[in-house]
This record gives structure tokens, sequence and C-alpha cells, in this order.
């Protein structure tokens, strides 16, 4: 399947705006490659002396600008009208910035429909101790923003207000009870040096115990390519070299998330905390409001089919 080249919305009143769009590479198919084994539902426990709970302070070293200010509306305040009006959208920020004071809990085995995982873990860092937890969260919010401003009735899986988790099961789970039209995980990867852009998993054709994912394998892929489409014109990354053959697209059957869920959902990893020059990218705020719109523009292709 060919990356999603159309023209993104046009924004009104954002905060930063690219000053040039990219031209979406033009690719030819979904790859089914099995992943990295860096790339995981949860990173495992960092060892880097760096990436210590203190690390996770909004406060990091080399990292800019963590979350942004505009307040969400409340659950009263009615949504602009847009283009996304009537859909819901599901946040998932990968982690939880919290979880490394919660080994224990984070560490009890759940359900992922063909056999046990871990129910969270710690993500990963930069080797500034930029955490992935705060990425996730700081990316999360500026894309709940930009959906919101289109008329979308966006859900977070959570929002920095819980001791650890949730859950991968549970994290499936909040997608599933919202009958939310998308779901996106955010996260970004803990990989070698020298292994840089992003990429975006799909989910694999699974079925077993609580996992059936036929319904949603052929709408996952769609939604899978038109934001690696977008993600590329607006951010100037380039797909992963190390995940996926070149094509910005991983299938995996190994991901709870994946695997529990009955809606259209994707995890899509930002790119490498590990490799210095992602890792310049990812700390930097304006960046990540880039990473961001590519999400957002990806995600209402989609949904405006």
């Amino acid at each position: 399947m060919p990356y999603d080249d159309s023209v993104p919305p046009t924004r009104r009143a954002r905060p930063l705006l690219v000053a040039a769009a990219l031209a979406a590479l033009c690719l030819t198919t979904v790859a089914g490659c099995g992943g990295s084994s860096d790339t995981t539902e949860g990173k495992g426990t960092d060892a880097s002396p760096s990436a210590s709970a203190s690390a996770s302070a909004s406060g990091t070293p080399g990292a800019t600008a963590t979350t942004t200010t505009k307040a969400s509306p409340s659950p009263t305040e009615p949504l602009p009208q847009g283009p996304l009006t009537g859909r819901t959208v599901v946040i998932d920020p990968g982690h939880n910035p919290r979880n490394r004071e919660h080994t224990k809990e984070i560490n009890e085995q759940v359900d992922i429909g063909t056999g046990r995982k871990e129910c969270d873990t710690t993500g990963t860092s930069t080797n500034a101790g930029y955490a992935e937890a705060r990425f996730t969260l700081d990316v999360s919010h500026r894309l709940r923003e930009l959906l919101q401003a289109q008329g979308a009735r966006v859900l977070l899986t959570h929002d920095d207000d819980r001791p650890f988790g949730p859950c991968i099961d549970e994290r499936a789970r909040i997608g599933n009870e919202a009958k939310a039209d998308v779901v996106v995980s955010v996260h970004a990867d803990g990989s070698a040096v020298g292994n840089r852009g992003f990429h975006v998993i799909l989910p694999a054709a699974v079925k077993g115990g609580g996992a059936d994912t036929s319904k949603i394998v052929k709408s996952s892929a769609d939604l899978g390519a038109r934001i690696a489409g977008h993600f590329v014109r607006t951010t100037g990354s380039a797909p992963s070299n190390y995940v996926g053959g070149g094509t910005g697209l991983d299938t995996r059957d190994d991901l709870g998330g994946l695997n529990l869920s009955t809606v259209p959902k994707v995890f899509v990893e930002c790119g490498n905390m590990r490799d210095p020059k992602d890792a310049a990218l990812l700390t930097d705020a304006s960046w990540r409001q880039k990473a961001a719109e590519g999400m957002a523009d990806g995600i209402a292709a989609y949904l405006k089919g």
C-alpha cells in the first residue's frame, strides 16, 4: 500500500506552521516484516543512569517545552464544528512517567489474547534523560488540540493522572468501549545508535484467546499508511532504516494493545531516542509540534476517506 500523499487540510490558528510541505515518499507495499527486538510494547527498564525517575520531571535537561499550555475544552463545553465533528479518536500516550516507581505492578502479567505479557513497562529515554513517557504525553496533548480544533471528540487513555499504567489490555479496552473511529498509540523507540527514522506498527491477522483482529487489519493498514505519508511530509523525517524494509510500516502480532483492539488502531514510533540525531529532533518542541501535525493530518485523511 502506498503512502497517502493527499494535501493536508488547511489549518487555522496553529501555533506553528510548516514552512513548506515535503513531498511524500511513494512506496508500494505494507510490509509484514518482523519487528526490531528494541521496538516492543514496552521497551523494558532502561539501564542508563540518566534515565532515573528524576529524569521524568518536566524540567529534564535536553528537552524543551514538554507540554502545551492551552487547556482542553471541558466535558460540557461544545467542540468546534469541523470536518471531524461526530468522530471519536482515542490517543494512547505510551507508558506512564511514574511506572518506574511501580515496577512490581507493571511487571504483573496480563492476557493479550495470544499469551501473557507485562502490564506495562517504563519505556526508554534519550541519553540525556528525556523520558519517552514525557515525550508521548507532550505529543499526545498537541495531537489532541489539533484534532479537537477540527471537531473530533478526543479521549486519552491516561493523562499523567494515575500512579502507573494503564495496563496494555486496559489501553485496548478504553478504545473499544469508546467505539473509537481511530486509536493511535504514541511512542518513541530505544534502538541502537545509527538506527534512525519513524515507523508505524500495524496489527497482524491474529485470532486466539481473546484476540481477533480480522475486522481491523485492513482499516488499520489504511490508517497507518496515511499517517506515515503525512508524517514524512510534515516532519521531514525518513522512514525507519532498521524496521519495515524502508516502508515506514511494520506489521506485528505480539502487541497486546493491537491484538485486543476491535477498532482501527496503530502504534507510531516517532524516532529513536538512543540515536543522537533523532534525539535532537524528539527533544525539540517545534519538531514535536510537526510530529503531532503529521499524525493529525493522517488521521483526518483516513476519517474523511
